[in-house]
């Protein structure tokens, strides 16, 4: 099924897949692999002085059957004078284009959608703690249960970066802890029950600071203060009714491995699970989403200073699982490709996290049409490093649009489609 044909250049056609067997350098296309779509690729395809180019035919038009089969040359006269064919299968592409990105675009305002619902959930979460615990108990438990729930139901799972500006800003981080905790929770073959206090104590965690300053500060005092908040948590939590696992991994968030956390500077055996993934999660989730003036980090930066520089403060194993589940060029990463186009990596399959899913810089195609490219399915194509978005030119910028707030949720690896979604 994965033959190829070489064909003549003068028979491309709308609706052809082609393999451009050069280099990067030789073509200004962000692939060397594609479908044409359109007229002035055809064009550029000529200019670049190719006598032959590697044409897949099963991964074309269908409507392209019996078109090659009838005329093995575009210039055919026959063909030339019925101009029905090429409109017919210029409209098909279109479609299929068209059908293609309307569902990315589902796809990601569904995961929009239900990590906004988690961050107002959680909002509920915060008025209630102070006087109706039992409530706040009920929001917190129906939260993780249908998130949890959702999670196991996907089996494969796709980490998905969020749009800019979603969700309620003061639940951001809880939200995503929780999140990001119960990916990890379960690449770590973590049982239900385990993974279910695992997420209310992800959500739960930060409760304290409703008593506490926002961070940490710059005197004794403050530090101080802000320290207190993770006890504060736990009494929150411990009012809530909540299982004494919970609130262990609550009070170990800030612990580290090395001994260097706070509050009972406890090392790595003395730390539960739960404790030590809340530690990592809630660490790089700081670092890409730091509160007042610390330094921003992008994914890809924030991953590689806890393994550079920060491996220590962490368990080895759940550091392990971490690195494999978020891939070396985390979701949110802006990169450069081994053909010199700039990227921002969309998501990752945390079963296969060294081929992500990207956005290429075209300007050839608007911004809000750009399609996400499976580096699974192009082989050829890298990423050769990680960038800062400084470093991006102005237009790159403009069209990628880094995320100024890096927020997670996941999806099934495998897209069933709208009509099977709905089965």
């Amino acid at each position: 099924m994965n033959s190829s044909l070489l064909i003549d250049i003068s028979q491309l056609r709308i609706g052809m897949y082609v393999q451009l067997d050069v280099g990067w350098l030789h073509h200004p296309f962000p692939v060397s692999r594609f479908r044409i779509v359109s007229a002035s690729q055809i064009a550029t395809l000529r200019e670049l002085g190719l006598s032959e180019v590697r044409y897949y035919p099963h991964k074309s038009d269908p409507a392209l059957d019996a078109v090659v089969a009838k005329v093995p040359d575009v210039d055919d006269p026959e063909l030339a004078a019925d101009p029905v064919v090429p409109a017919v299968i210029a409209d098909s592409i279109a479609a299929q284009n068209r059908a293609h990105l309307q569902r990315q675009n589902e796809l990601l305002a569904a995961c929009n959608q239900r990590f906004e619902d988690a961050t107002r959930q959680y909002q509920a979460v915060e008025r209630a703690v102070g006087a109706q615990r039992d409530l706040a108990r009920h929001h917190s438990e129906a939260l993780v249960a249908d998130c949890l729930k959702e999670l196991l139901q996907n089996g494969d799972v796709v980490i998905r970066l969020l749009s800019e500006g979603v969700g309620e800003s003061s639940a951001l981080h809880p939200v995503n802890v929780m999140v990001v905790s119960l990916l990890l929770g379960k690449a770590l073959g973590m049982k239900t029950p385990e993974m279910h206090q695992l997420g209310m104590a992800g959500l739960l965690h930060d409760l304290g600071k409703l008593n506490a300053p926002a961070d940490a500060g710059l005197t004794p005092a403050a530090r101080e203060r802000y320290e207190a908040h993770v006890g504060h948590s736990v009494a929150f939590a411990q009012q809530m009714g909540l299982s004494d696992a919970v609130l262990t991994a609550i009070a170990q968030h800030h612990e580290m491995a090395d001994g260097s956390g706070f509050p009972l500077h406890l090392v790595g055996e003395d730390m539960g699970r739960a404790g030590q993934i809340l530690a990592l999660v809630n660490h790089y989730d700081r670092m890409c989403n730091p509160v007042g003036s610390v330094e921003v980090l992008t994914p890809h930066e924030a991953l590689s200073a806890i393994f550079a520089q920060l491996k220590s403060r962490f368990d080895p194993v759940v550091l392990g699982a971490f690195i494999r589940m978020m891939g070396v060029y985390p979701p949110g990463s802006v990169v450069q490709l081994v053909n010199d186009r700039y990227a921002i990596v969309v998501s990752v399959n945390s079963s296969r996290p060294l081929r992500p899913k990207v956005i290429v810089h075209d300007t050839r195609v608007p911004k809000d049409e750009a399609p996400v490219l499976d580096l699974e399915e192009m082989p050829e194509l890298g990423i050769r490093r990680s960038l800062k978005p400084a470093q991006l030119p102005r237009d790159a910028l403009d069209y990628l649009s880094p995320r100024k707030r890096i927020c997670y949720f996941f999806e099934r690896a495998v897209d069933p489609g709208p009509d099977k979604a709905q089965a």
